[in-house]
């Protein structure tokens, strides 16, 4: 997976801006970079580091759900969005994964859905906790600009790489 990393980065981050037309002005490179957390957390989820990433995926997944709320998305858009990469991921690494053993590859595969599923479950969550926290902080009346800022966005996907790389430093 790690091999087609930033194909599928790139191919994901070109869907989206095809697919969705963002309502706030978000830059490309923060969703990539989004995008390109996310699927590091998953290359190391399938691995040996699966237990450990756990956490991590968590809140990358939570982030995603409310940063998907920033770019004015609605939650389908969200479950959407990380559907596709699962298309990506069953595209790219199918090939690969025949070369294996049919138990090893059928492992790796449940794995995969498995955290997928997770993942979509709880960026929606996350983009629900975006909405209620928005409603409730203008009691009931959304404001125009009570989405996210992108410096609250970056601040947040800093701290979730470092939590990515304290898990990996500690392998």
């Amino acid at each position: 997976m790690a091999d087609h990393r930033d194909v599928m980065i790139k191919d994901w981050a070109e869907w989206l801006t095809v697919r969705v037309a963002t309502a706030s002005a978000i830059p490309s490179t923060t969703l990539e970079r989004e995008l390109r957390l996310l699927f590091d957390i998953l290359i190391e989820g399938v691995g040996p580091m699966r237990r450990s990433v756990n956490e991590v995926w968590h809140h990358a997944c939570e982030h995603y759900g409310r940063f998907g709320a920033a770019r004015g998305l609605a939650a389908g858009e969200i479950v959407e969005e990380l559907q596709y990469l699962r298309e990506l991921i069953t595209r790219r690494i199918g090939p690969v994964l025949t070369g294996l053993r049919q138990r090893q590859a059928m492992a790796i595969i449940l794995r995969l859905n498995s955290t997928l599923d997770k993942g979509i479950a709880v960026a929606v969550v996350g983009y629900t906790d975006a909405l209620v926290a928005t409603l409730f902080a203008q009691n009931g009346v959304p404001a125009p600009d009570s989405a996210l800022d992108t410096h609250d966005i970056e601040r947040q996907l800093e701290q979730i790489e470092g939590e990515l790389a304290a898990v990996v430093r500690n392998r």
